[in-house]
């Protein structure tokens, strides 16, 4: 054999595995299949009995989801909401802000405040404003059941319910902020405002935004109670069409199918939303 034949490098072999190593099986888990076999057949039975039951007149739900009635009742509904989160957020910001401050009289009226309106039901809250004149008749000379309408009762009694809560997610956000942030913005010299704009804001929105969504669908929902003073928001208008009609059932349908709608939607934006104001803090892989 000549003497100058490369040799070959020896190929990295897999190192036998034991004629008697034991085969690893997965575990077998037949009560996890079987409960969710049964929660399928459970939940394809009532998807069944809700799309065969003619007791549900889709054919009458889908005459009066698009009607105008309808929309004009959930053109309120989103009107209202809009109004009364942005009203409960501005009043509640500052109310978290008297909590926060060094001064024991803001402290004390702010928690007063969300003690308060967190006690009262609603419900009652309402009432109470839309029969404001059998306690004040009169207002600086003018008749309060003048001053105050039905769509003015719903914006008071709802936007000062909302400030309570909003008082105690604001607040909540607020002391998520670790106090070094703070401390290191001062020694940059850094003014108030530009301190709560530029570094305090921005962190505590990421403990805002989760129950802030809440509280905007819960609003939504919420403005539902309304319909018991007369506004003419989404439910109340489905009650008007069957009161008119008799199609209670189709008609409540109809104001459920669009509250799923909006809340789906509002749920959707809630995850843009979060996902912005969680840039930055997102494990990579």
């Amino acid at each position: 054999m000549p003497s100058d034949t490369l040799a070959q490098a020896p190929a990295t072999a897999k190192t036998p595995e034991p004629a008697d190593a034991p085969r690893i099986v997965p575990r077998r888990r037949f009560g996890q299949w079987t409960a969710a076999a049964a929660v399928l057949a459970l939940l394809g039975f009532a998807v069944n009995s809700v799309l065969n039951n003619k007791a549900f007149q889709w054919d009458v739900v889908a005459d009066y989801f698009t009607s105008d009635a309808i929309l004009r009742g959930l053109w309120l509904t989103l009107w209202l909401t809009a109004v009364v989160m942005a009203l409960g957020f501005a009043l509640g910001t500052l109310l978290a802000a008297f909590r926060l401050s060094a001064n024991p009289v803001l402290r004390a009226v702010a928690w007063g405040y969300v003690w308060l309106f967190r006690s009262i039901p609603i419900l009652v809250q309402l009432l109470l404003w839309f029969n404001i004149g059998a306690l004040y008749p009169q207002v600086f000379g003018v008749k309060t059941v003048n001053l105050l309408s039905p769509v003015a009762v719903a914006i008071v009694g709802l936007t000062l319910h909302e400030a309570a809560y909003a008082a105690e997610v604001v607040r909540g956000g607020i002391l998520s902020v670790d106090r070094g942030q703070i401390e290191a913005a001062q020694a940059l010299g850094l003014s108030p405002g530009r301190r709560w704009w530029r570094i305090v804001l921005p962190q505590a929105m990421r403990s805002i935004v989760p129950p802030a969504a809440n509280m905007l669908i819960g609003t939504l929902k919420g403005t539902s109670i309304v319909s018991i003073i007369a506004v003419n928001d989404l439910l109340f208008s489905a009650q008007l069409v069957y009161h008119r009609t008799y199609q209670v059932i189709p008609l409540l349908m109809v104001a459920t199918l669009w509250y799923a709608v909006v809340t789906s939607l509002l749920g959707i934006g809630q995850y843009y939303v979060e996902k912005r104001y969680a840039r930055g803090t997102e494990k990579t892989r």
